[in-house]
């Protein structure tokens, strides 16, 4: 991303992974969250990111998922080592322990699951809290994580530049992000995507 004016290109990249593949989608049902080890205070605060951006979206949350009963389950840590000791979580992501052997030494980690139809059926966040993300405001490390599960970005897309921007003394979504995510859920629109055509189809949506 730079600071030029926002393009297709700057859409395409959003979704365009290390290995060069283009891969959208979108959350294809209403999205149930629980969450997991945090105090009741920023269980809310967590919560009520995510009720946000899925507004800002345009799309639906639920008091429980038919199949799943949550489809978005988001955990907070100390230690990587702590998944492994949570009761029942390796049926729910396979080959949990070899997982979390790969992610020594990140602070977060979000796995997606998806249907027939190639849309988010759920997802599971990983944040392990370190000194970095410890020192954040609730608000604002629960606003990004929102972001960021809200549709299927490149594993690149908040590598250099955050989704989130100060305005005044209030930390919001990036302009151009919160348009993507308001036109990604454009109904015109498929919920998944895995040709870089798809890009200008969205940018066209924010421009529309």
């Amino acid at each position: 991303m730079t600071t030029d004016p926002f393009s297709p290109e700057h859409v395409t990249a959003l979704f365009t992974r290390a290995d060069g593949s283009y891969a959208f989608a979108r959350w294809g049902r209403p999205i149930v969250p629980v969450v997991f080890g945090v105090e009741d205070a920023t269980l809310s605060v967590v919560k009520g990111a995510i009720e946000a951006v899925v507004t800002l979206a345009g799309h639906r949350m639920a008091e429980t998922d038919a199949e799943l009963g949550a489809n978005l389950m988001v955990f907070f840590f100390r230690e990587w080592r702590e998944l492994t000791e949570t009761p029942n979580l390796d049926r729910l992501v396979p080959d949990l322990a070899s997982l979390v052997a790969r992610l020594e030494g990140a602070n977060q980690y979000r796995l997606f699951r998806f249907d027939q139809a190639g849309a988010i059926r759920a997802a599971f966040v990983f944040i392990r809290m370190d000194a970095h993300l410890s020192a954040m405001p609730a608000q604002t490390l629960a606003l990004a994580q929102a972001a960021q599960v809200i549709l299927l970005w490149s594993d690149r897309a908040f590598a250099v530049h955050s989704p989130l921007a100060v305005a005044g003394e209030v930390v919001i979504l990036r302009p151009e992000i919160a348009g993507v995510i308001r036109a990604a859920y454009d109904p015109v629109l498929p919920a998944a995507g895995r040709d870089a055509s798809h890009a200008y189809r969205l940018f066209a949506r924010m421009s529309a």
